[in-house]
């Protein structure tokens, strides 16, 4: 069973396509390194852009950048991308009906020990909040991977929420019942239902 965190996925998968599709550009807080973007920033720098610690200007540029043609997927700690750049979220990428992809990296309590100040237990209530944001937390490597693929594919905002560290798979590859926008049951019962 392979344990890849879903944030290099998310990587992985948006360098390939990028390759391939001039119009992605990746963005970065000061955060290349703990979202696992460095490889990108490395192969395609002309399709990278790093704000520096400036969450809120982060999300207006990927704004603009959607604007006018480009296929912006801005990257940063949940816990700062949820709530230094709401108002940029709501209005710039949401409201405005931008193709931005709003990544929150290590989301939860993955920070740990850094504390309070870096935990994001709001962000999933906050995003899903706001009008036209579409808000998903993709299980594994694998599912990420799959949502990834439909997201490029698609032009509308959207936050993609995952933690830290790696995670057991969920699913077995080859085998990843997945439709956007659509719940999957991973196995029935009677007892108790767990969403």
């Amino acid at each position: 069973m392979a344990k890849i965190a879903n944030k290099q996925v998310i990587c992985d998968v948006l360098l390939e396509a990028a390759k391939k599709d001039k119009d992605i550009v990746a963005l970065c807080s000061d955060s290349r390194g703990s979202a696992s973007f460095t490889p990108f920033a490395n192969e395609l720098p002309g399709q990278f852009v790093e704000t520096g610690i400036a969450e809120q200007n982060l999300v207006s540029i990927s704004a603009g950048l959607a604007k006018c043609g480009k296929k912006p997927y801005a990257v940063s700690p949940a816990c700062f991308l949820s709530t230094r750049s709401y108002e940029q979220c709501k209005v710039d990428a949401a409201y405005s009906n931008t193709n931005v992809k709003l990544i929150g990296i290590s989301g939860g309590v993955s920070y740990g020990a850094l504390g309070m100040s870096h935990h994001s237990a709001q962000d999933i209530a906050a995003m899903a909040a706001v009008p036209n944001m579409r808000v998903y937390l993709p299980s594994d490597r694998l599912q990420t991977e799959c949502l990834m693929k439909e997201l490029i594919q698609d032009d509308k905002t959207a936050y993609i929420r995952v933690g830290r560290n790696a995670v057991d798979d969920v699913y077995e590859e080859g085998n990843v019942p997945f439709e956007m926008d659509k719940a999957t049951f991973v196995t029935e019962g009677t007892d108790v239902a767990i969403i």
